[in-house]
This record gives structure tokens, C-alpha cells and sequence, in this order.
């Protein structure tokens, strides 16, 4: 059994990192409209951020391996983000911030697929139990994009830096709380390099399946509470149904364990590009329709915690033992990294140049893509790939 010291300090980690996406994910870009940016360049700056997770996740995930010193780059990296991201107090301009931006993200992205790591090696067999810890992620997201709707209705937007800036420095400090974990057992390594996994068919398969399904991101991401005022939702409006969303993911991540020993990690990744690609859909056609509206944030269950819960079982047996670093860092890379910044980039063009509604569709459309892959070349099974 896992102690309880770890657990609650894990799950602290996982309460601050959601919540400073709590406060960056729905906010950063109508922060970065009231600046005067347009569409293009918000959809620039946000790919900013996400083009640092093609390579950064991967490389700090060679020097974990290597040098297996995962916890110390996890702290050196939290903290450097923090202080990163504090140069957003000091200028507004394009040009600043898409430096500041580089910086903080270079160091951010090195943070999270580590962590997975070090949660799953503690949790050891009983890993199925891994949703229960991150659970607490979507608590601490629910928290801070609910309280600062409420508080953007009353408070400018130009405190949005502050505040992410305090986050970041309270994921550094929970970083200080956890204790070195065990190393991965020698024994599940199977002495095979990364590069024997990656040619084996159902794993690019996966990886392709990932960047497609977090392409389709790209519009919900960048534009979703832009698109919500556009329509006539207030911040605390919008607040409350990104905290929707995020709460239907919580239910998924307290019986998934239950779903992953009856169905199997594949079939319910499948499950959740399906639903996913018929929520952009949804949202394309329907947003002014509140309980349509309402369904498509509930579907956020699927969209990101059936999905990241399914994908990360399905890392852990594509790369095991001594691979965990970089397989965790590859998934990153290529799904919320290459995937969510050329989504965010391409989405940036396509509401100027198309507009909300087609950019959607064109979203279902990359999902649909994802849910083809994933049929075809990801074997159906009851267990944990080996």
C-alpha cells in the first residue's frame, strides 16, 4: 500500500500545477485581447508556449534517465519556471513577452511528465490508483478558474500575471514536500532502448492518435472563453463552465481504475476521441443553446480525463522501467506539446480567416482523424500493454 505522506504530498504537487492552469488556460488569452493582441497573435503567443513542450519535456527526460536525479530537475525546473514567468510583470509587448514566454515554458514543460513519473514509481503495483492522486489536480483547476471568473467581474484582467506568478512559486514550494522516490525495478526494463519501442507499430500509432486528438484542442484552448463572451457569457460565467468541465473529469478519474481492469486502456481511449471529436461538434453549432452547452463542458470527462488517464496506462506499458522518464516526455511532447501548438496556431488563422463555428468543425474533423488511427492499429485488450 502507498503511504499516506506521499499520497497527500503528491497530491498537493498535482492541486498546484492544475491551478495555475486554472488560471492561464481560460484567461491568458482574453488577458492578452484586453492588451490589444489580435486573434493571430494570441494564437502565436499561446503556440509559444506549446512549441517549448516539442523538445523541453524530452530533453529533461534524457537527463532524468541518465543521470537519475528526477526529483532535484523536477524542483530546479519548477522553480526557474516562477521566475520565469515574473518577467511578465515587468513589460507587455509582443516581442517581450514571446521571450518571457519561451523561457517559463522551456522550464514548465520539464515539470509535469517528470512528476508522472515519480507518482507512478511510488504507487508501484498499485498504479491503477494514479486518478485518485491526480484527482486532486482538478480540484485545485476547479478552484482557481471558478474564483477568478468571480473575481475578473469585478477586478481587471491586469492581475492575471500576479496571481499566475504566485501559483507557479506554490508548485515550487510542494515540489520541497516529496520525498525521493523508489527507482523503477531493473527487472521491468527488459534492457530494450527507446528506440525499440518506437518501432513497434501500435506505438506510433498511439503517439499519432495523441497529437491528433490535442490538435483538435487547439480552438477550445486558445479561444473557448473568447468565444464564450462572444456570445454573451459573463467571466464568472465562463469560470463556472470551465469548472464544469473539469468536474465531470474528476468522476472519470474515481472510477477509472474500475473501467481500466474491466475494458482495457485502448478501448477506452478510443471512447474518449469519440466523444471528443462530437463535442467540438456540439460546440460549433450549438453554443447558444445552454443545455447543449452544458453537455459539451460535461463531456470534458472524456475529452481530458478519460483520455489522459487511458493514454498514461498505455505510456507506462509502451515504455517501462527505465524508460518511464522519456516515454512520459514523449507523450507530452507530441500530444499537449507539437499537437496543442500547431492546434493553437492553426486555430489562430482559422477564426480570423473562417471563423468560431468552422474552426470547431475542423477540430471534430482532426479528432475524427485520431478515432480512425486508434480503431485500426491499437490492439483491443483487457490488460495493461506489455
Amino acid at each position: 500500500m502507498v503511504s499516506r505522506l506521499p499520497y497527500f504530498r503528491l497530491s498537493a504537487f498535482y492541486l498546484f500545477y492544475f491551478a495555475s492552469l486554472g488560471a492561464f488556460v481560460p484567461y491568458w488569452s482574453v488577458y492578452l485581447q484586453s492588451l490589444g493582441f489580435a486573434p493571430r497573435q494570441i494564437g502565436e503567443l499561446f503556440a509559444i508556449v506549446m512549441l517549448t513542450k516539442v523538445f523541453a519535456p524530452y530533453l529533461w527526460g534524457w537527463i532524468a534517465d541518465h543521470t537519475g536525479s528526477r526529483l532535484r530537475i523536477i524542483r530546479l525546473a519548477a522553480g526557474a519556471a516562477a521566475l520565469a514567468f515574473a518577467g511578465t510583470l515587468l513589460g507587455h509587448g509582443y516581442g517581450w513577452l514571446a521571450l518571457v514566454l519561451v523561457a517559463f515554458s522551456f522550464f514548465w514543460h520539464a515539470v509535469l511528465p517528470q512528476f508522472e513519473a515519480t507518482t507512478i514509481n511510488f504507487l508501484g503495483r498499485e498504479r491503477a490508483r494514479y486518478s485518485h492522486v491526480r484527482l486532486w489536480g482538478s480540484v485545485g483547476f476547479i478552484a482557481t478558474v471558478t474564483g477568478l471568473g468571480l473575481w475578473f467581474e469585478r477586478a481587471p484582467l491586469a492581475g492575471l500575471p500576479a496571481i499566475m506568478t504566485a501559483l507557479l512559486a506554490g508548485i515550487w514550494l510542494a515540489t520541497l514536500l516529496i520525498p525521493r522516490s523508489p527507482p523503477p525495478p531493473a527487472a521491468e526494463d527488459h534492457g530494450g532502448a527507446i528506440i525499440g519501442a518506437l518501432r513497434r507499430p501500435e506505438v506510433l500509432a498511439f503517439l499519432a492518435a495523441c497529437f491528433l486528438l490535442q490538435a483538435s484542442h487547439g480552438p477550445y484552448y486558445t479561444f473557448f472563453s473568447i468565444y464564450l463572451g462572444e456570445h454573451g457569457y459573463g467571466k464568472g460565467a465562463v469560470g463556472q463552465l470551465w469548472a464544469l468541465g473539469v468536474l465531470a473529469e474528476i468522476g472519470v478519474f474515481l472510477v477509472f481504475h474500475r473501467w481500466l481492469r474491466a475494458v482495457g486502456a485502448a478501448p477506452l481511449f478510443a471512447a474518449a476521441a469519440l466523444v471528443t471529436s462530437l463535442r467540438w461538434v456540439l460546440l460549433a453549432l450549438w453554443v447558444d443553446v445552454l443545455p447543449v452547452l452544458l453537455l459539451a463542458q460535461v463531456m470534458h470527462a472524456a475529452s481530458y480525463g478519460l483520455y489522459h488517464a487511458a493514454a498514461i496506462e498505455l505510456v507506462n506499458g509502451y515504455f517501462p522501467g527505465r524508460l518511464q522518464g522519456r516515454g512520459q516526455a514523449l507523450y507530452a511532447s507530441i500530444s499537449f506539446g507539437l499537437g496543442n501548438a500547431l492546434g493553437s496556431l492553426l486555430s489562430g488563422y482559422a477564426w480570423s480567416g473562417l471563423g468560431s463555428r468552422a474552426t470547431f468543425l475542423l477540430a471534430a474533423v482532426a479528432c475524427a482523424l485520431g478515432l480512425a488511427v486508434a480503431l485500426r492499429w491499437l490492439p483491443v485488450r483487457r490488460s495493461v500493454p506489455a
